[in-house]
């Protein structure tokens, strides 16, 4: 995911892969089609008309839903999408309340600022916390006191600690990462490619390097030959670069797991007067998107870890808490787990994501 390197990572149990995956543009289309009832899922209706009907109807009031959010300090720019993303959403509905919390990258403060909607008896809760694993409890707590939860992201240590769990793909980035780099440069002998990582400590980054590895398997022409760990920040991402282009005189690809970062890597290449290799960013900054669409820079593509999953645990929470099922499925309930789907923006298809690029 695209985590903030202050905090501790993600809680080592997570979803299985096998779950309900979703592209950027299909969960857009799902949520933004609302969720429907189980009355309506019944219904049998197939056509076109008949799910427009049915989706234009669920965006009518309903039963009154007050939803707690709870989510990290807001000091990264992904972080703050994603808090503006809920917001945003919330407000789309007439028969929603957003409750919110400051936020708070301290596990016990975002722990107290939960209990307290708790307290509040919220109906529904969703929370990104700073820490899975530490947080779990206070999951459990509250799925204890009838108030369904969903989990945002970064995964509790238990299953009965939430209802739904929404979030990004870290392997799938670095295998998204890789398949595009692997065919920009198939047709190359002997290509060369080197990996601008993010905190080693993170489970995330060792998905995002794992899942590049795993794609690079396919593509016996090339080598990685370098790898720096930087720490999500411009300054990491500035020094780390430069560490990579002195000790690599000629390379032909470089992934960077972090567009925030990659503001520092795009720097140290400048500065180094470097343009021989192409570069694929990771999360989806807006900036990262307008450079790639300008086509004049070395960044032509970045894979995308979705602030959106924010809106849609709040189509999410909407749903549970009005009794409802998701619209464009046949069950009558929400799944267990959602993953959404790490998309390639390239020059190409820039202009379908800018959107949802975030500052």
């Amino acid at each position: 995911m695209r985590d903030n390197p202050r905090t501790p990572a993600a809680a080592p149990v997570r979803p299985s892969r096998r779950n309900l995956l979703f592209g950027t543009a299909a969960a857009g289309a799902l949520f933004a089609a609302g969720c429907t009832s189980n009355e309506n899922n019944d219904s049998g209706g197939d056509s076109a008309d008949s799910r427009q009907a049915a989706n234009a109807a669920d965006t009518k009031p309903g039963k009154e839903v007050t939803i707690g959010f709870a989510g990290p300090q807001a000091d990264h720019g992904w972080l703050n999408a994603i808090n503006e993303q809920a917001k945003r959403r919330a407000k789309e509905y007439e028969d929603v309340t957003l409750q919110t919390t400051e936020g708070s990258n301290d596990t016990a403060q975002q722990i107290g600022q939960i209990e307290t909607l708790i307290n509040k008896k919220v109906d529904v809760l969703v929370i990104l916390p700073a820490d899975g694993k530490a947080l779990t409890q206070v999951g459990l707590k509250a799925m204890k006191a009838g108030i369904p939860v969903v989990n945002l992201d970064r995964v509790f240590a238990s299953p009965q600690a939430y209802r739904c769990w929404i979030g990004g793909d870290n392997y799938g980035m670095g295998l998204n990462a890789g398949r595009y780099i692997g065919e920009k440069l198939k047709g190359k002998k002997n290509a060369k490619v080197v990996e601008l990582a993010g905190l080693d400590n993170l489970e995330l980054t060792r998905q995002r390097t794992k899942g590049f590895d795993d794609a690079l398997k396919n593509y016996p022409n090339i080598e990685k030959v370098g790898r720096q760990a930087a720490d999500f920040t411009v300054e990491s991402g500035q020094a780390k670069m430069a560490q990579l282009l002195q000790a690599h005189s000629g390379f032909d690809a470089l992934w960077n797991h972090d567009d925030d970062q990659g503001v520092g890597a795009e720097r140290a290449i400048q500065q180094a007067g470097r343009d021989d290799f192409l570069m694929v960013g990771g999360a989806g900054a807006k900036r990262a998107m307008q450079a790639i669409k300008a086509d004049n820079t070395v960044l032509k593509a970045t894979v995308l870890y979705p602030p959106t999953m924010a809106a849609s645990a709040i189509d999410l929470a909407r749903a549970l808490g009005q009794g409802k099922g998701v619209g464009g499925l046949a069950e009558l309930e929400i799944p267990a787990s959602l993953t959404l789907y790490s998309a390639v923006v390239t020059k190409d298809n820039v202009d379908d994501y800018l959107p949802t690029g975030f500052s």
